[in-house]
């Protein structure tokens, strides 16, 4: 098993299972803006899918807690495909899953071990999609995020820092995807009207990033 850096709270299933609050209050909170932005350019039904999704998976975790970060993340995406409607279920499942997979029955894991996950996930996200980086979706904030994460990481700063950093470009990655055309998902069907609108995917993505870095600080006060 991989050590753990000298700096940063450990991450275990109870870590993950904390992540997992922190997201569903997060989305639960944002799910009206999401909804809007998800109006212009798609179904309109963002914010609640992704809310009941997050629900059902809280719920679940909470009556059979995994014991590990791999199979806390393997029953949140399980749940997300069974429960969150349009293409989120399959995408934000996929991502999930294979994290929680490539983490396997490890109890404890490193910061760049969560991130080697999380990059399989995107990996799979991509090749579910058929998306790249600038076509408007998920993986314009996934992306970024993964990549400030492994530069805050090779820096030498801690669990807590490079989650935050990651957070911030996540955001930063959302609100680029405004100027953008959209080129996969519902969205581009709209073609130029798809530009001047806030992805909702990237934005609920950005969300969860966040969450996770949400947990880590208050893991490490």
């Amino acid at each position: 098993m991989n050590a753990l850096p000298q700096e940063g709270p450990a991450i275990d299933g109870a870590f993950l299972r904390r992540w997992l609050d922190a997201a569903t209050q997060a989305v639960d909170r944002e799910a009206d803006h999401l909804t809007e932005l998800d109006s212009p350019i798609g179904d309109a039904d963002h914010g609640a899918n992704m809310r009941r999704g997050f629900l059902a998976a809280r719920t679940a975790v909470e009556q059979e807690p995994p014991d590990t970060p791999g199979a806390v993340l393997v029953a949140v995406g399980r749940q997300l495909i069974s429960t969150v409607g349009g293409a989120s279920g399959p995408l934000y499942g996929t991502l999930l899953r294979r994290a929680g997979k490539e983490l396997g029955d490890e109890p404890v894991v490193t910061a760049a071990r969560l991130r080697d996950a999380l990059r399989a996930g995107v990996d799979g996200v991509a090749q579910l999609g058929g998306a790249a980086p600038g076509d408007k979706t998920m993986l314009d904030a996934l992306l970024p995020a993964l990549d400030a994460l492994t530069g805050a990481l090779d820096a030498g700063g801690s669990t807590a820092q490079a989650l935050a950093a990651a957070a911030t470009a996540a955001d930063e990655g959302a609100e680029a995807t405004t100027p953008l055309r959209a080129r996969k998902g519902r969205a581009s069907y709209l073609g130029e009207r798809s530009v001047g609108h806030r992805d909702p995917g990237a934005t609920s993505a950005a969300l969860l990033v966040t969450a996770l870095a949400d947990t880590a600080r208050e893991a490490s006060a």
